[in-house]
C-alpha cells in the first residue's frame, strides 16, 4: 500500500491573529499557540513521515520545524506551494477586503480559474505553480509501491483546498463551507491511471459533501 500525501495547514501565526490577508512571503511568524498546535499535530501522527516538507513562508517553516523536532525528521524547503497571492488586498483585514477575497475564491471553485485577485494571482497560475510539485512527488515517491509511508508538506487553507478540490475532484459546495483550521490537513492517496482520493478533509471523511448545520464550519478566518 502506498503512503499518502499530508497537506498540512501551518499553525496560527500573528496574521490570523489580526484577520489580515497575510500572504506574501515570509509573512508573519507563528504565535504560541501556533508552535504548541504544530507539536500537537506531530504527537497525534500515527507514525513518521519520511519527508517533512515546508513552503517559503516563515510560519510554514517554523510549523515544520516544531514538528520536526518532535518525530526526528529533518524538514526540507519546496517552493511553488506558498499560499494564494492576494495582490492589492494584501494585509487588509477589513470586511470589504475579505468578501472579495471570498467572492473570487467561489468563482474559482465553480470553474472560473482565470478570474484573478486585484493585482494578485488567478486560481490557474496557483495551480501551475503548486500541482506540479505534488506530481512531482507522486512520481518520484508513492507510485513506488515500495513507498508505504507518508509525506507531509506544510503549506497553507486556501492553496491546499483549491489543489485538493481540483486533484481530488471534491464537491465545491462541500470545499467552500469547510476552511481548515491551524495545523488540520487534506490527506491525498494516489489512485490509479494517475488520479487522487481524499481520505481525510480536516476532521472529515468521504463522503464530502455539504450539509445544512456545515455553515457555522467555515469561521473568520479567510486563508483556512
Amino acid at each position: 500500500m502506498s503512503g499518502r500525501l499530508v497537506l498540512v495547514r501551518h499553525g496560527q501565526s500573528h496574521g490570523n491573529v489580526d484577520k489580515r490577508l497575510d500572504t506574501r512571503p515570509p509573512g508573519a511568524e507563528l504565535t504560541d499557540l501556533g508552535r504548541d498546535q504544530a507539536r500537537e499535530f506531530a504527537r497525534n501522527m500515527t507514525s513518521p513521515p519520511t519527508l517533512l516538507l515546508h513552503s517559503v513562508a516563515t510560519r510554514a517553516a517554523q510549523t515544520a520545524a516544531e514538528i520536526s523536532a518532535e518525530v526526528g525528521v529533518p524538514t526540507s524547503e519546496v517552493t511553488g506551494i506558498h499560499e494564494v497571492q492576494v495582490g492589492e488586498l494584501e494585509n487588509r483585514s477589513d470586511q470589504d477586503a475579505v468578501d472579495q477575497f471570498d467572492d473570487i475564491y467561489k468563482r474559482w471553485l465553480k470553474g472560473e480559474r482565470d478570474v484573478a485577485m486585484p493585482g494578485g494571482e488567478s486560481a490557474n497560475q496557483v495551480l501551475e505553480r503548486y500541482l506540479p510539485v505534488l506530481a512531482d512527488l507522486r512520481t518520484r515517491y508513492l507510485d513506488d509501491e515500495d513507498w508505504t509511508s507518508d509525506i507531509v508538506v506544510v503549506s497553507h487553507g486556501a492553496a491546499i483546498r483549491l489543489s485538493a478540490a481540483v486533484l481530488a475532484d471534491v464537491d465545491t459546495g462541500f470545499v467552500v463551507e469547510h476552511h481548515l483550521a491551524n495545523t488540520e490537513a487534506v490527506v491525498l492517496t494516489p489512485g490509479a491511471d494517475g488520479q487522487w482520493s481524499c481520505v481525510q478533509w480536516g476532521t472529515r471523511t468521504p463522503p464530502f459533501y455539504p450539509t445544512p448545520e456545515d455553515d457555522a464550519d467555515s469561521g473568520s478566518d479567510p486563508m483556512g
